[in-house]
């Protein structure tokens, strides 16, 4: 028997994705400390120092820090507007790919009966009725457009946080790279725990509101809800690939025109093409990357979720071994914040010799924690032993097979990390 109640589960989920929002707007805030903006308290006595989090920036010999924090400030600024002009005419078009995209799912997925409003039978039992084809394509072009709103919100927002702290690692890297590289670490971790609280928050809040209708058909509830991840799926295909060829041609042109033609040094800000290469790199490396991880996030959750639908516990409405695919995600923001914790407040990082075996360190810890942590949830979760539906048949397992599987993925991930950095890096032979 599994130990975890129904109440608990139902707690943890959001509890954890609303821990990750606050440490995510802690880390933007912290960020937030850097003053980029030039006031009239910026020059002490001549000296070229500027106000920064900790006191002062030790600028170069000859720099003089307000016009550096003016240059960094404008040049943000123009790649800033850039970005979300950029984004705004994307997700503009993309609205209405969206919309005529859900209408063909709607069609698609009704006429497989003829538009039935009649209950069919359920997958893992034909003696059971489960949802009406009607409502199943309802209730997935709800969850598309879901999945997609909240994938463009996650690019979104690692636009803003990317556009946002450029400017301020430029001037922390004035102190040494140890500063710098927290302010960028720290400024990708915003857009990391944001897109993945949001993910979970937003599944979580889907699942409780369809359950209004479906009640206990899980069947129907989790085939609706894989909607969910190919609208995430859908966004970034257009997020990834529409930026990155914008970014390309951009950095082809400034080359050609910058450096061939008019003989300006390469990423010059004097060249505009330079400033839209920079609003491409965000737009497509960030925005799409966000939109990109939301899509591959949502894409697994909710085919597991389905898989669990249709076994055992979906059969016998056991809710913590049906929502243990976000259990385990939820474990995995705990896990993330303190592993964090190891690079930005528990050791400090003064030369770029530190910073490769600091972040290989993070993987490490973060999957030792991690192993711990789906342990700990499959086996207070889930039962002993459980069926799972075969297509036809019915399939025996148990609940350390799930974290076995859990844990080969986890593990594979680190041995593909070093392999890479192994290949990749000139610190090898």
């Amino acid at each position: 028997m599994h130990h975890l109640s129904s109440p608990v589960a139902h707690a943890l989920i959001p509890v954890a994705a609303l821990i990750g929002i606050a440490f995510a707007l802690y880390q933007w805030y912290l960020v937030s400390k850097i003053k980029v903006s030039v006031d009239n308290q910026t020059h002490e006595n001549g000296n070229g120092n500027v106000n920064g989090e900790n006191g002062t920036h030790e600028m170069e010999e000859g720099v003089d820090g307000l016009d550096v924090r003016k240059k960094c400030a404008e040049i943000q600024e123009a790649v800033s507007i850039g970005a979300n002009s950029f984004l705004f005419t994307e997700y503009k078009y993309l609205g209405y790919f969206m919309t005529a995209f859900a209408v063909v799912i709607f069609l698609f997925l009704g006429s497989v009966h003829n538009f039935s409003t009649h209950k069919k039978p359920c997958a893992y039992d034909e003696s059971k009725l489960c949802h009406s084809p009607v409502a199943n394509a309802v209730f997935s072009c709800i969850a598309f457009i879901l999945g997609a709103l909240t994938s463009v919100l996650s690019g979104y927002l690692g636009m803003k946080i990317a556009t946002y702290a450029n400017a301020r690692t430029t001037l922390e890297a004035q102190k040494g790279v140890g500063p710098a590289f927290i302010v960028a670490y720290r400024s990708g971790a915003v857009m990391g725990f944001l897109l993945a609280s949001l993910a979970l928050l937003v599944l979580y809040i889907a699942i409780n509101v369809f359950k209004l209708y479906f009640h206990d058909d899980w069947e129907g509830l989790y085939d609706s809800i894989t909607g969910y991840g190919l609208g995430g799926s859908s966004v970034a295909l257009f997020g990834r690939v529409g930026g990155g060829i914008y970014t390309k041609a951009a950095d082809v042109g400034a080359d050609l025109v910058g450096k061939v033609e008019r003989n300006i040094p390469e990423d010059d800000p004097r060249n505009p093409a330079v400033i839209a290469d920079n609003v491409g790199d965000n737009v497509g490396d960030i925005a799409g990357m966000g939109s990109d991880l939301f899509g591959s996030y949502a894409e697994s959750s909710c085919a597991a979720l389905f898989v669990a639908s249709i076994s055992s516990f979906g059969i016998n409405h056991e809710f913590p071994a049906m929502v243990y695919p976000l259990l385990i995600s939820s474990m995995g923001i705990i896990v993330c914040l303190i592993t964090t914790l190891f690079v930005t407040d528990f050791q400090k990082l003064t030369t770029i010799k530190d910073i490769g075996p600091a972040l290989k360190n993070q993987i490490l810890i973060s999957t030792v924690l991690m192993t711990g942590g789906v342990a700990l949830v499959t086996f207070v979760t889930l039962p002993v032993h459980f069926t799972l539906f075969d297509f036809g048949r019915e399939k025996h397992a148990k609940n350390w097979h799930l974290f076995f599987c859990v844990c080969s993925g986890l593990w594979a991930g680190l041995v593909i990390g070093y392999t890479t950095e192994y290949y990749t890096s000139n610190a090898f032979q």
